[in-house]
């Protein structure tokens, strides 16, 4: 029987990037089937040993309009030669059978960064070229006939493509990322004391944990003006060129001592473990991968409307939810965190609302995408 040769396009792999990571778990979850899978790409370090096979499309550029347009037209012309039998694309490229709308609608972010832009970052967006290009491409692509399926990682981003884009609703589909259970599991006593011990941070004290890097859309702004009136503590996990501006801001506001920035980590499960809930107040995220992860590590999670993984939580149930910038809100959710050797009733719903979401499952829904799409070519 042949196999059906798959594409996937992603310009870039890096090693803490969540849509990069939701591609290897997928293809790792994807490995066990009769499939021909296959990654166009710019540059792919991943060190993993699976069986699917690697093409560069690397052309030259000089700054990120360049990049962007002369990887489409590359992996385009290199798809094209090659005839995949599907197309999956990752990034906003017209012609692709698949598109996967891990990063959401562009428009979308825009409209959510004018929040916290000033009059003159808001001006320079508007006149940037490199976002015209953008939301040209995303036009383009979802206007192109060749387009028979997008796939969301969250009920919000298909909402914000239906609200932007005359695009038949039967053409999204859903699908969720995946955890791996267990590989991601709540801490052992000894494995809690350990860490806290490592970053200095008191026994029993009540500590929240904060994972991205892009510190101002990811929220952490936010985070430390919500945190900084409580008696918490707060681990950063992530980088970002102004992290000085954050230590300060948190300094400022008389809380530097209880903030752990500790930088990019490949495992944040010791960071987790520390941890009694996640606080990711974030501006616009369709849905991270971290959010998944501290809840299989029995966290409650803290997070935004503008969140995709708040559609795994009911407010007061797994965590909270409430808008990016209501600072009173945010303090009120933080407060209302139990420290999970004292009541982990919340830990325990957010663990057991993720339980489903197995490689496997991942695995099923698109093979019978793939499926779906040959049948009806």
């Amino acid at each position: 029987m042949t196999k059906l040769r798959v594409a996937i396009i992603r310009q870039k792999y890096r090693s803490d990037g969540g849509a990069e990571r939701f591609i290897e778990h997928m293809l790792k979850a994807l490995s066990t089937a009769q499939l021909d899978l296959n990654i166009i790409t710019r540059s792919w370090q991943s060190t993993a040993d699976y069986n699917w096979h690697v093409h560069i499309c690397n052309p030259p550029n000089l700054g990120r309009l360049s990049r962007e347009r002369g990887f489409a037209r590359a992996a385009r012309d290199y798809w094209k030669k090659e005839r995949f039998d599907i197309v999956q694309s990752h990034e906003r490229i017209m012609g692709c059978d698949i598109f996967r709308a891990g990063d959401g609608v562009h428009y979308v972010w825009l409209e959510q960064r004018a929040r916290i832009a000033s009059p003159w970052q808001r001006l320079r967006d508007t006149l940037s070229p490199y976002h015209h290009y953008i939301l040209q491409a995303e036009k383009e692509m979802f206007n192109d006939s060749s387009l028979r399926a997008v796939i969301c990682n969250s009920e919000m981003v298909k909402r914000d493509i239906l609200r932007c884009f005359s695009l038949s609703a039967g053409k999204i589909h859903v699908i969720y990322n995946t955890i791996d259970t267990q590989l991601f599991r709540p801490a052992s006593d000894a494995n809690r004391y350990a860490m806290r011990q490592r970053l200095q941070l008191p026994d029993s004290a009540t500590v929240l944990i904060y994972v991205g890097s892009g510190f101002k859309r990811k929220g952490l702004q936010a985070a430390i003006q919500a945190l900084a009136p409580s008696n918490r503590y707060l681990i950063i996990v992530g980088q970002d060129k102004k992290v000085a501006y954050y230590q300060q801001l948190a300094n400022q506001l008389n809380c530097l001592n209880r903030l752990r920035f500790v930088g990019v980590h490949q495992d944040v499960q010791p960071f987790y473990h520390a941890a009694d809930a996640l606080l990711l107040p974030t501006l616009y995220d369709p849905f991270p991968n971290t959010v998944l992860e501290a809840m299989a590590c029995g966290l409650p999670v803290i997070t935004s409307t503008g969140c995709g993984g708040a559609e795994f939580i009911t407010d007061g149930q797994e965590g909270f939810i409430c808008d990016a910038l209501d600072i009173n809100t945010l303090n009120h959710a933080i407060m209302a965190i139990p420290a999970l050797s004292a009541n982990s009733s919340l830990g325990k719903a957010a663990r057991c609302k993720i339980e489903p979401y197995v490689p496997q499952r991942l695995a099923q829904s698109l093979t019978s995408l793939y499926q779906e799409i040959i049948l009806h070519r």
